[in-house]
């Protein structure tokens, strides 16, 4: 599935940080931090911390704290992030109201399908790649990859691109 942004850091080599270009301000200014975060917890604690921790949590929330600003972030943004930031999670997609919030921000994201708005059983293009989908788990939806016959939990807020709609 794609990611907004990554981490990468293998022995011997230099900590590598992408971020997608095609993100809208606020989610690449989120990501971006997200990852530094990464970053940070890397050089003070190496391989050892857990890729999410209570090091990397900790790491986010202070190096996010100066941009918790309404020179930054409109006033419902702001107040949605704050809440987010008490405990962030591994993706900000995982909080699905934070991500609904951003999107109406995207004037891109008009005319999106969300994986959400389609019944089960459809089949969508994900990536270049179709997926069937089937039962929402929490916040994430088991797809079955129609090539592949394998599974994936695909988050249920994801764009998705075109779509055969299941009626049953």
């Amino acid at each position: 599935m794609s990611k907004s942004g990554d981490f990468t850091c293998r022995h011997g080599q230099t900590p590598r940080i992408t971020v997608n270009k095609d993100l809208h301000p606020y989610e690449f200014l989120i990501t971006y931090v997200h990852e530094v975060a990464h970053l940070h917890v890397h050089h003070r604690y190496g391989f050892k911390a857990e890729a999410h921790g209570v090091e990397w949590q900790k790491s986010f929330q202070e190096l996010f704290a100066p941009m918790l600003s309404p020179e930054i972030f409109p006033a419902e943004v702001l107040e949605m992030l704050r809440k987010h930031m008490v405990k962030p999670k591994a993706s900000t997609y995982s909080d699905t109201d934070l991500t609904k919030l951003l999107r109406s921000y995207d004037p891109r994201a008009i005319n999106t399908t969300l994986l959400s708005d389609l019944p089960e059983g459809s089949v969508f293009d994900l990536n270049g790649r179709w997926f069937k989908k089937g039962k929402l788990q929490r916040t994430r939806v088991l797809c079955l990859e129609v090539k592949s016959r394998r599974q994936f939990l695909v988050p249920a807020d994801v764009p998705v691109g075109h779509a055969q709609l299941s009626i049953f």
